[in-house]
């Protein structure tokens, strides 16, 4: 098992692959939620299993019942929930309301054994939190009448709930391999497929643009980003990774700005300045 340290830092690589995430699912275009979670979970099975392979520990990848149904439980739910969000409600704020799981993540980490909470991690979620609302304030106001807007926001929600409660509870997994989230990978595109096949109606990407972004969400922030977190979870500083988490819907906004998908405002350089607020103390010794 790595070193905390190290463990830690690989989980922050985690973090900043999601950056991407809001963005690639704007660029994938009108794919259904269980479609789009199908295909990219697909591919992050093989991209899970490839490293495993490299690494010679392939025989690392069969999950234990527990990791299995956890797995399913967060990769399913959340990233269901997450696409759904995102056709509803803009993605930029949907985006910044599913990131309150970083919020979470720092409290919930307070029930685990060993943890280590400190008023800093939780100083630095409230400075996170803030940072998430100045940015999203706006867009609540314009949902006001809209129902889909409403909705949207509800299920990003539920995505917070979710990712924070399935991220500690791999803690509780610690001995069970990171590469097992392979497994989970695969169990989640089959359960997606299934789905889609009932609910949905099969849509195929527009353009090359499409493909290339499903490929790089199974790829980054659905691939080897779970590797990496699982392996942070398990290892590292559980709650100095939920405040660090913050600076992912940062770095996303401002991708989804310079893509022309969300307008620039005052409100993201108040979100940036309290978020570097947060990182700093967060990350102070004391």
């Amino acid at each position: 098992m790595a070193s905390p340290g190290t463990a830690t830092a690989l989980g922050t690589g985690a973090i900043l692959l999601w950056a991407s995430l809001a963005t690639l699912t704007t660029l994938k275009g009108p794919i259904p939620p269980f479609q789009t979670t199908a295909i990219v979970f697909t591919i992050g099975a093989g991209v899970a299993a490839l490293v495993a392979l490299v690494r010679g520990r392939l025989n690392c990848i069969r999950p234990t019942a527990a990791s299995l149904a956890l797995g399913i439980y967060g990769l399913f739910g959340y990233h269901a929930l997450y696409f759904a969000a995102l056709s509803l409600a803009p993605p930029a704020e949907a985006h910044l309301v599913s990131s309150l799981w970083a919020l979470l993540t720092v409290l919930f980490s307070g029930l685990l054994p060993g943890a280590g909470l400190r008023w800093r991690h939780v100083l630095g979620a409230v400075l996170g939190l803030a940072a998430a609302a100045v940015l999203v304030v706006d867009q609540l106001d314009l949902a006001q009448g809209d129902g889909g807007r409403r909705l949207g926001f509800l299920l990003a929600l539920g995505c917070a709930l979710v990712w924070s409660s399935y991220s500690v509870g791999s803690r509780l997994l610690a001995a069970v391999p990171s590469e097992s989230i392979a497994a989970s990978c695969l169990a989640t595109a089959a359960l997606a497929l299934a789905a889609s096949l009932a609910f949905e109606q099969w849509a195929m990407p527009a353009d090359r643009t499409a493909w290339l972004a499903l490929l790089g969400l199974g790829v980054g922030p659905v691939g080897a980003a779970f590797l990496l977190w699982d392996i942070g979870m398990k290892g590292g500083s559980v709650p100095l990774l939920g405040v660090l988490s913050y600076a992912s819907p940062i770095i996303s906004t401002g991708l989804l700005i310079a893509l022309g998908f969300a307008a620039a405002t005052w409100a993201l350089a108040a979100a940036c300045a309290l978020m570097v607020a947060a990182a700093a103390i967060a990350t102070r010794s004391g």
